[in-house]
């Protein structure tokens, strides 16, 4: 079809010639560069529900490192909802605020059907990164080797002394961390400050010289700098891309478009260059957050990336036996 026509005067006459207007290309990739079980939701909440750990005393526990405003609260509250089969509200979360709206160190149980009972994993959710008011980084090295009790109020002046009354002295293997999810929000990721940025390494490589010894984890330097040298042996990091229907309006049409987006690959590809955190350990997933009804769609991205933080924290638990 003919979209446009040019006019082209010569040799003092006038004749038209039509030329073809290219469409513009399509945002999304003929196929997903990654596959999502759309339609098994229950199988995956059936899995998660019959999770547990190959040493019954083991509690995984997941610390939720992240920019300000990247939605770390929020996924608890997702995790939750999904779980239970109804919209819940325990991680106090703001979506609007620039500035950290988690001020504490905080363990969040994931409470199972009946009262009293708790999946085997915890979320430990941290005050937020940021290139001004945010978690220092000596704090949340502190909160990686079991450190810091819950309800210590985050400084973002000073960082956690031994011998105040939130310092723990004797962290068990169940203080320490399992599993390290850093979380961004895709929207302004291209836009993340180089101060968040060289939080986010400076906290990764503390992670991997993390070795948990028999009575709780401590730092020991590994005999090299190298991260990927590292992370096949200790602690293991996941990345979570938050707010992809912000980021992408194919996205926000479609949720099934998640992984055909050319825009989210393009982001989840500078992001694992900047952290070097490999493309199959980041995730894109939708928070809840003005909805008041659960939606497969969403819970099948937030069970996605759960079942992958258990199984990673699995492996990780099962190499110190």
């Amino acid at each position: 079809m003919w979209n446009t026509i040019l006019y082209l005067t010569a040799m003092g006459g006038q004749s038209s010639q039509p030329i073809p207007t290219c469409p513009p290309p399509s945002p999304l990739l003929d196929e997903p560069w990654r596959q999502i079980d759309w339609g098994k939701k229950q199988e995956s909440v059936q899995y998660v529900n019959d999770y547990k750990p190959f040493d019954e005393d083991q509690q995984l526990r997941i610390l939720l490192c992240g920019q300000c405003g990247a939605e770390k609260s929020s996924f608890i509250n997702s995790v939750q909802s999904v779980l239970r089969g109804r919209m819940c509200r325990q991680a106090l979360a703001d979506n609007t605020s620039g500035d950290s709206f988690t001020k504490k160190n905080t363990t969040y149980k994931i409470q199972r059907e009946r009262p009293d009972t708790f999946y085997p994993f915890v979320f430990n959710d941290i005050m937020g990164l940021s290139g001004i008011k945010g978690v220092l980084v000596d704090d949340i090295k502190q909160s990686l080797q079991g450190h810091v009790k819950d309800n210590y109020k985050f400084n973002t002046e000073s960082k956690l002394e031994e011998g105040d009354e939130h310092f723990n002295k004797a962290p068990t293997n169940n203080d320490g961390v399992q599993v390290l999810v850093c979380v961004a929000a895709a929207d302004t990721l291209s836009v993340m400050s180089d101060d968040v940025l060289r939080n986010f390494m400076e906290i990764r490589d503390e992670a991997s010289q993390l070795v948990v010894m028999e009575h709780g984890p401590r730092i020991t330097h590994a005999s090299t700098n190298s991260f990927e040298s590292c992370l096949s042996t200790d602690i293991p990091q996941i990345a979570i891309l938050t707010k992809v229907d912000a980021a992408c309006p194919e996205v926000k049409k479609d949720l099934k478009n998640v992984y055909r987006s050319k825009r989210l690959k393009r982001l989840v590809e500078t992001f694992s260059a900047n952290t070097e955190i490999p493309m199959n350990s980041i995730f894109l997933i939708k928070n809840y957050h003005e909805e008041i009804n659960l939606n497969d769609d969403i819970d099948s991205l937030i069970l996605n990336v759960l079942t992958h933080i258990l199984n990673t924290g699995e492996d990780f638990v099962n190499r110190k036996l």
